[in-house]
């Protein structure tokens, strides 16, 4: 099997499908007063008792309007542009393969240290891609809070360092930074096997 056969091109504006399902669950979400939430998120609990379908399904719900909104914003942004250059069919493998890696990762921390959360959001896939926007358009300006203007890569690299900084010192409770890491680094990961391209050298 290669790993590697690129898929055939076609761009099928898969972005905007995305953030139609996901602002339809949102509103599933709402009008359910969150039993839409706890069937979709990812709880150690539930998957442990057979709801496998969380790994996947967690990646549609949200927790609030302002969590939706920046998440679909994101991805509108930035995942046009990349499923614009990786073609849909890769972008969708990209985009799902982060996204329930990430899903999976938490998971597996979660449950060995005994904790049971409530994990939801697309953050994880959207950090992954962030990266392949800026691996993809590493001379891309972007300009953060429509300010700042930061070349892709240093704005991909410097969001990762602040989830790392939140990590440690444990700023910003209450949200999912393990999953947004590990959402960057599956990312890299699928880089290196699927295109056999380390995204540091292409930022450069």
């Amino acid at each position: 099997m290669n790993v590697r056969k690129p898929f055939r091109y076609s761009f099928n504006n898969a972005v905007l499908y995305l953030v139609g399902i996901n602002v339809f669950i949102f509103l599933l979400q709402y009008l359910s007063r969150n039993a839409v939430t706890y069937y979709l998120a990812l709880i150690p609990s539930e998957v442990l008792s057979g709801w496998v379908w969380q790994f996947a399904t967690y990646m549609f719900a949200h927790g609030s309007i302002s969590h939706i909104l920046f998440n679909m914003l994101a991805l509108f942004i930035f995942g046009r542009q990349v499923e614009s250059g990786m073609g849909t069919k890769e972008f969708l493998l990209y985009y799902f393969s982060t996204g329930v890696a990430a899903g999976l990762f938490s998971f597996a921390v979660y449950a060995a240290a005994g904790v049971n959360v409530a994990l939801l959001g697309a953050s994880g896939a959207i950090f992954a891609v962030q990266l392949a926007y800026a691996a993809l358009f590493p001379r891309s300006i972007i300009y953060v809070w429509g300010i700042l203007p930061l070349r892709a890569p240093v704005m991909a690299l410097g969001f990762t360092a602040l989830e790392v900084l939140f990590s440690v010192t444990g700023l910003q409770n209450g949200v999912a930074h393990l999953t947004h890491l590990a959402g960057f680094g599956f990312g890299w990961i699928y880089f290196l096997v699927r295109f056999g391209k380390n995204p540091w050298k292409m930022f450069k």
